[in-house]
């Protein structure tokens, strides 16, 4: 069997959950959707029941995998419906849903729903992907509240650059919301991973932890309370091949890497279609063995090279980890002109480990 595979630490799932928790004093949705940020979403689920205050996906059909599976904690739908026919659906299998837009809302108040809808209702105060405009947030509760087919109605939005901490966009997003909510009972929700951890000033009766449930940094640099977050994944191979290269030569396609010195190269089966980023360059830090060595050469589709001339007991079945507990996901990414959130969620092929149960 090929030996790239990731491995999956619901202890440490539970514990930045609970971090999460005692950072915002809030209850907390644990957001698992894009499978959570493929992680796997229905052992995740599963592992935080009885935890987690209930969950956020993005879409009906991947609450739904978890309804079918017997997952019965709250499910929120943070994209809403996209059309009319999905109501019976969040309806019956008891959905919570947010709502964004005035056709959303037209909707819900031409609906026979067997049971009250609980709406979360989303203002658009700065990030302008989707969201109520201010002027028409206190019209479109009222409408809710009046229609006969709303319970409870949070009266949520979301941070576009809460992830940096000496930027004033947050509390301008805040003193809009503040603004546009004003009046208007009943629960709040604003904070997503990087605001739980770096804005503990922000009001929120439910926070929306996400990238920091799966242990990765939301922050281009050290912060205090992400330092508490431990590696939910750990994605690793093992050496198939080592080569014994003379100063001068090539590595990998393009040319990349060329051996600075008589070099030692191992060959890993890990590549992008695995997920592991293709731009990253040379020198982006690896573990062999637990031991520091350094990317060669441009990454293949199932395999890549790394540096091994100054690891002598390193060689044909060595481990290696390419991002986890000793490689942070987050170096990884920054390097590869990327973020952690697009690592986890570009695996694929790799099977899943699950440890910690």
């Amino acid at each position: 069997m090929r030996p790239a595979r990731a491995l999956i630490d619901l202890q440490a799932l539970r514990h930045n959950y609970r971090l999460a928790r005692e950072l915002s004093g809030a209850r907390a949705l644990a957001v698992i959707k894009a499978d959570a940020y493929g992680h796997g979403a229905l052992r995740c689920a599963e592992a935080l029941a009885g935890l987690a205050d209930g969950y956020a996906v993005a879409c009906i059909e991947e609450a739904l995998e978890l309804r079918n599976a017997g997952i019965s904690a709250p499910i929120l739908l943070l994209e809403g419906f996209f059309d009319s026919s999905e109501l019976a659906l969040i309806d019956q299998h008891r959905l919570w849903c947010v709502v964004h837009a005035p056709w959303q809302l037209a909707i819900i108040e031409q609906a026979r729903l067997q049971q009250p809808l609980n709406v979360w209702l989303k203002l658009d105060s700065g990030m302008h992907r989707v969201g109520l405009h201010a002027a028409e947030y206190a019209a479109a509760y009222r409408r809710l509240k009046a229609c006969g087919q709303v319970g409870e109605v949070v009266l949520m939005s979301h941070l576009a650059r809460a992830d940096e901490l000496d930027c004033s966009r947050t509390e301008e997003q805040l003193a809009l919301f503040n603004q546009a909510r004003s009046g208007l009972p009943g629960a709040i929700s604003l904070c997503n991973s990087p605001a739980i951890l770096g804005w503990p000033q922000l009001p929120s009766d439910w926070v929306r932890p996400g990238i920091m449930l799966y242990g990765a940094t939301p922050f281009a640099g050290a912060q205090p309370q992400a330092a508490q977050l431990r590696p939910v994944m750990t994605l690793e191979s093992r050496i198939i091949s080592v080569r014994e290269l003379p100063a001068g030569e090539p590595v990998g396609y393009g040319a990349r890497f060329v051996c600075p010195r008589a070099t030692r190269i191992g060959v890993v089966a890990m590549g992008y279609a695995d997920g592991y980023p293709r731009h990253a360059p040379d020198g982006t830090p690896i573990r062999v063995d637990g031991q520091p060595a350094r990317l060669a050469g441009r990454v293949s589709m199932d395999m890549l090279c790394v540096d091994i001339s100054d690891l002598p007991q390193a060689g044909l079945g060595s481990r290696v980890e390419l991002w986890g507990g000793a490689v942070a996901a987050s170096e990884v990414a920054q390097l590869s002109g990327s973020i952690p959130y697009q690592l986890f969620c570009n695996l694929k092929r790799v099977p899943r480990v699950y440890c910690g149960v």
